[in-house]
């Protein structure tokens, strides 16, 4: 007999938790902690609503709603007090449930449903790490078409080895995109010191984030800022501006900081001053850029412009004009990442991988000798067993 309890909403303080509780012992544990309203006797039936309260001993801990999901499963829906939650998850472990994290807990529920093939199981799972609406549909669209579809279609048709292995090709292309709707964008703001880039942060963000002042290398440290930019979630990074030389101990800790941000940039705008003549291109960052999606902020547009853009190298041609002070060519701006980025008019239907799994498993059927190799790879896709 055993019992498993998780909090699968996110953390932090919100109007409502709600604890999952799951195993053969569930049923008799929230029997024991849950007290309903009214005198007749809760029915545990699956598909039942129940309102009352969680108690120890005589003492109430929070009105409830649980709902009755299936054998074994209910799902306890409290206020999301951090507190509360807390002395609720005590209670449960107490009287014998042992505490999980939400993935752990929901591998479990989901590997009892035996008519779940191995991308809808990962996809219930990835619902909880999707930044944005968008992304849960990308993931939710890859269970009956998308992904399973496209490999149930490989299974069954008629599709030569190499015409299957150009459409992984296109797949592992659009996953690219798809990952950063469903998991998140992180956009690396880098340039010379005074430029311009903890202002910008700081209207993006909406919100008073940097410090900014007309003082060239303001920023010492990086300052991130969450927003929403079209269909994907971004988190912004403003760096300390880089210099081609310093003696200064904490300058060139701050500008180490800077290069190992710019490392895991998905994008990065570099904001030049467009009232400055050309001589701000560091060498140190071109090299560190090199590789990454580029958009060149040509910043402080409300000034005469001194700026020659026709002399950037290639990478960095594609720019745009904007007043980060004020707020003037901020559209086109966001227009211009989300076409950098691809997710401009990207189809949520289009079949993408979203798990190392899959991805590992579409990479090792591009290497495939023969359709029996691929055969083998595209069942090991659909219906892997997953470890609990």
């Amino acid at each position: 007999m055993s019992a498993f309890a998780a909090v699968t909403t996110g953390k932090g303080i919100g109007a409502i938790a709600v604890i999952q509780v799951f195993g053969d012992s569930a049923e008799r544990i929230v029997k024991k902690i849950f007290k309903p309203i009214g005198k007749k006797p809760p029915t545990f039936e699956s598909g039942k609503i129940l309102l009352g309260t969680i108690s120890e001993a005589a003492e109430t801990i929070d009105q409830v709603v649980i709902g009755c999901e299936g054998p074994g499963h209910f799902a306890i829906n409290c206020h999301g007090n951090p507190l509360i939650v807390a002395d609720i998850m005590q209670l449960l472990q107490s009287n014998g449930a042992e505490l999980l994290t939400a993935e752990q807990l929901l591998t479990k529920i989901f590997s009892a449903e035996k008519h779940l093939n191995t991308i809808a199981f990962e996809a219930k799972l990835t619902q909880l790490q999707a930044k944005t609406i968008e992304g849960t549909k990308i993931v939710v669209n890859q269970v009956n078409a998308g992904l399973a579809k496209r490999a149930e279609q490989w299974l069954q048709g008629t599709a030569s080895l190499e015409e299957i292995k150009a459409d992984i090709g296109q797949i592992l292309k659009d996953s690219e995109t798809a990952k950063l709707i469903i998991f998140g964008c992180t956009i690396v703001l880098s340039g010379p010191p005074n430029t311009g880039k903890s202002t910008l942060l700081n209207f993006l963000a909406g919100r008073q984030k940097a410090i900014v002042a007309d003082i060239a290398g303001t920023t010492r440290d990086w300052v991130s800022a969450q927003c929403r930019i079209g269909p994907f979630s971004v988190e912004l990074i403003d760096t300390a501006g880089l210099n081609e030389t310093t003696d200064d101990v904490i300058e060139k800790e701050s500008q180490q900081k800077s290069v190992e941000m710019l490392e895991k940039a998905d994008l990065v705008l570099l904001v030049l001053d467009n009232s400055q003549t050309d001589n701000q291109l560091d060498k140190r960052v071109l090299e560190k850029i090199a590789v990454k999606k580029i958009l060149t902020v040509l910043n402080k547009s409300d000034l005469p412009a001194k700026f020659d853009a026709d002399k950037l190298p290639e990478n960095l041609a594609n720019t745009v004009e904007i007043s980060a002070k004020l707020g003037t060519g901020i559209e086109s701006l966001l227009k211009k990442i989300q076409i950098v980025c691809g997710v401009i008019d990207f189809d949520l239907h289009t079949p993408v991988c979203f798990t190392l799994r899959q991805e590992n498993l579409l990479k090792q059927l591009q290497k495939a000798k023969s359709k029996q190799q691929a055969v083998s790879i595209i069942t090991e896709l659909l219906n892997a067993p997953l470890s609990v």
